[in-house]
């Protein structure tokens, strides 16, 4: 462990002595904060010079719907592969215009990760925000406190839906125009709802209902192939692998 993000890690637990999620997660100072008080901790770690997170690096959203799930099954294996998908309605099924069951939570379903950077300290700080209402997701505008969180909250409403109050300009950033849902939660279709294309006789971009066959590919394995045990390799492989 650096002896600076533990420095900084016991800094943050003087500054904010009622918050117990302050932490140093292998090579990252980490905090959680109430949505009521993000506005006032942000500040804090700006304009205390003891903390100087001046930049912000990065901020995405975050779907804990299925958090701690896998559909991946590795207690069973062929020589193909190990299972996979092992519930029909998975995660990653490839399923459309079905709606998939989330389980209830005891936790709130989608949070805001927001990356900061101290150049005069060189520690970053994750921090991470839990919106309340898992219907109508909503955190506080950062773009207040750090101006480069404008295109960042945009992607992370566009993605997940998460709304952010007070910000100025809150549009979607990546997807279409006229795009139905956030591809990023976990509930939303792998395939998609529906798929476009160029049409020539129209002149003009047409949606259409996805035609994608659904199924969930499952890698292949090799797990004994003796030319690599020996070190040889076919001439032509080798070839195509320089």
């Amino acid at each position: 462990m650096s002896s600076r993000q533990q420095q900084m890690c016991e800094q943050l637990q003087t500054l904010f002595p009622d918050n117990d999620s302050i932490h140093v997660d292998i090579d990252i100072v980490s905090m959680s904060v109430a949505p009521e008080k993000l506005i006032e901790v942000a500040t804090e770690l700006r304009d205390n010079p003891a903390c100087a997170f001046a930049q912000l690096t990065d901020l995405c959203g975050v779907d804990y719907a299925t958090y701690g799930q896998s559909e991946w099954s590795t207690e069973t294996e062929s020589s193909a592969s190990f299972s996979r998908a092992v519930s029909g309605s998975g995660v990653g099924s490839l399923t459309f215009n079905t709606g998939l069951d989330l389980p209830k939570l005891s936790h709130a379903r989608f949070a805001a990760v927001t990356h900061l950077l101290s150049l005069d300290h060189n520690v970053r700080l994750r921090l991470q925000c839990m919106a309340p209402d898992d219907d109508i997701p909503m955190v506080p505008s950062l773009t207040s406190i750090w101006s480069c969180a404008d295109w960042f909250e945009r992607e992370a409403f566009d993605l997940f839906g998460i709304l952010f109050d007070g910000h100025n300009d809150l549009r979607r950033l990546l997807t279409d125009y006229g795009f139905t849902g956030h591809p990023f939660r976990k509930d939303f279709p792998l395939v998609g709802n529906v798929e476009m294309r160029y049409d020539p006789v129209k002149k003009r971009v047409v949606y259409e209902p996805v035609t994608i066959e659904p199924r969930v590919l499952v890698p292949r394995v090799i797990r004994e192939d003796s030319r690599y045990e020996s070190g040889e390799v076919p001439a032509e492989e080798d070839a195509n692998n320089a």
